[in-house]
């Protein structure tokens, strides 16, 4: 993967990763998207019915294009076919994306550790149709409001809107 130093370093707002939660075969394709952002550890769940790759990229589009080009600088994705509409994401939102080297997860180890955390209340045997937006949006309050030691004992809510208000000077 090549992705600059101020985006691998952690150093610039904006620099998100991608990667797919999957539940057991047995409930079909159904899988939820999970988006975290590198600096603050701020985290997005999407529940989507399957994995074609075009309505993944819609469905970031409606969660980060609310948000300043700042904020949504660039996406980091692992190899998996849900991922190859890359080009519809970029002319959408504008934003670089970034591919981890194949069979390497630790490349984006953020999102890849979100989702160790997200899976105390996303069991693998849960149904994923059972899922609404509001436990998803319940699984993202536990996440962003605990504090983290990497984060100086900070939120990741408390430094994403902190990084939010300084995008706008």
């Amino acid at each position: 993967m090549r992705r600059p130093d101020i985006v691998r370093d952690r150093k610039q707002f904006g620099q998100w990763e991608c990667d797919l939660i999957q539940f057991r075969t047995k409930f079909g394709k159904a899988n939820i998207t999970s988006l975290v952002e590198r600096v603050g550890r701020f985290s997005v769940f999407l529940r989507n019915n399957g994995r074609p790759s075009r309505s993944i990229m819609e469905g970031l589009i409606d969660a980060l294009g609310p948000l300043r080009h700042a904020a949504r600088r660039s996406l980091t994705f692992d190899r998996g076919t849900e991922f190859t509409d890359w080009p519809y994401l970029q002319a959408g939102l504008g934003v670089e994306t970034w591919f981890c080297d194949p069979q390497s997860p630790w490349q984006k180890g953020t999102v890849e550790n979100t989702n160790r955390r997200a899976r105390r209340w996303l069991s693998i045997d849960t149904g994923p149709f059972s899922i609404d937006d509001r436990d998803l949006h319940q699984v993202c309050a536990h996440l962003y409001s605990t504090p983290r030691k990497c984060l100086g004992f900070r939120t990741p809510a408390e430094v994403f809107r902190q990084k939010l208000v300084a995008a706008r000077r």
